[in-house]
């Protein structure tokens, strides 16, 4: 029987070639195409771990402030109390005085 398509080994040899060659571009990876502006992940993640720490960092230094603002405020009604029971005591002790002293010259 006649070989009607007359290939031969060497037709087959480029043949089986050519086909192995069409099979490994199918595999080949394809460029992609890449934004002019290109960030990776991990730089958007550490960009935004940032902006986290900043806004935690500010959060934390207000509550630090309005603490210390309450504490001062605290500690400055404490005082003023102190001063008052200071000025109450002197004014009793003169008042214990004076009537010590008057009931002296009462006796004279």
């Amino acid at each position: 029987m006649k070989d009607p398509l007359k290939t031969g080994f060497a037709e087959r040899l480029t043949a089986q070639q050519e086909a192995k060659k069409a099979l490994l571009a199918k595999l080949k990876p394809k460029p992609t195409v890449t934004a002019p502006v290109f960030e990776s992940r991990e730089e958007l993640r550490e960009r935004e771990l940032a902006a986290v720490r900043q806004a935690r960092a500010e959060a934390k230094e207000v509550a630090r402030l309005d603490a210390e603002a309450r504490e001062l405020a605290a500690l400055e009604a404490k005082r003023s109390d102190r001063k008052e029971r200071k000025a109450l005591t002197k004014a009793e002790q003169k008042a214990k005085r004076d009537a010590k002293y008057a009931a002296r010259k009462a006796r004279k």
